[in-house]
């Protein structure tokens, strides 16, 4: 899972520092308007909204947003033609790539998406090429003084995989079972940085440093598509490209 870790890693300190807040909150507000759509706007009831919610409020998304995405949702009218799609393919190197959008256009969707591909020595690849890699998981990111004390503690708790990332410990589990130990962590008084389903690769490659950087700017540009709404592969990257990464964006 380290190849997991490391782009997280990435993507948290690019959004610490990202002025482009406009562009998450656009993201987060596609997600609950379609949970709203399909599951109905009483997060007790859609546990798809609950956890969009939830991730709308760790990214600190103003109320009068969510409240407008709510109504989007549930009035039908700027999320009724939105619909999710997954497209798949491979980067420089040949590492799988897996991307979830919400578009209202899937034709244009496919259009940039397989654009970005081309310029980044990529290819959008068929339905299911990569998707077997990847497998469903809940990851909660939780600030920890004592890592190996708050491991045991979580593992004890039912999680499944714990990796230490800096001053941070992921938390790795089923998808069922990601709201309970949230709230068994927060009632530790834990702070939990985040708490999403995610797909993480079975196997990783690890990339010489050229690909790496190569990799790591097609990633971003997939992220930087209106419509894309996560992205995920099974690259791993040596420290050295991600110090030089980070210093060229």
């Amino acid at each position: 899972m380290s190849g997991h870790s490391k782009w997280s890693q990435i993507k948290r300190q690019k959004g610490a520092t990202d002025t482009k807040r406009g562009q998450l909150f656009t993201k987060l507000s596609r997600e609950l308007s379609l949970a709203v759509r399909e599951g109905g706007d009483n997060p007790d009831m859609n546990p798809r909204l609950r956890l969009a919610l939830q991730k709308a409020r760790d990214n600190n998304m103003p109320m009068e947003s969510i409240e407008r995405a709510f109504k989007r949702g549930a009035g039908g009218t700027e999320g009724a033609n939105l619909i999710e799609a997954n497209f798949e393919g491979y980067g420089p190197g040949g590492v799988a790539i897996l991307l979830v959008a919400l578009t209202d256009n899937r034709n244009r969707t496919v259009s940039e998406v397989r654009n970005v591909f081309s310029r980044g020595g990529g290819n959008l690849g068929e339905s299911g090429c990569v998707a077997w890699i990847f497998e469903s998981k809940g990851i909660i990111t939780v600030e920890a003084a004592d890592t190996e004390e708050l491991a045991l503690f979580a593992i004890d708790a039912g999680a499944e995989d714990v990796r230490v990332v800096d001053s941070l410990l992921e938390i790795y589990t089923s998808p069922g079972d990601l709201e309970q130990l949230r709230k068994t962590l927060e009632e530790k008084n834990l702070t939990v940085v985040s708490a999403e389903l995610s797909m993480v690769p079975t196997n990783t490659i690890m990339l010489d440093q050229k690909t790496a950087l190569h990799t790591l700017r097609l990633l971003d540009k997939l992220e930087e598509l209106d419509d894309v709404q996560r992205v995920f592969t099974n690259a791993d990257f040596p420290d050295e490209a991600l110090e030089q990464y980070r210093t060229q964006t």
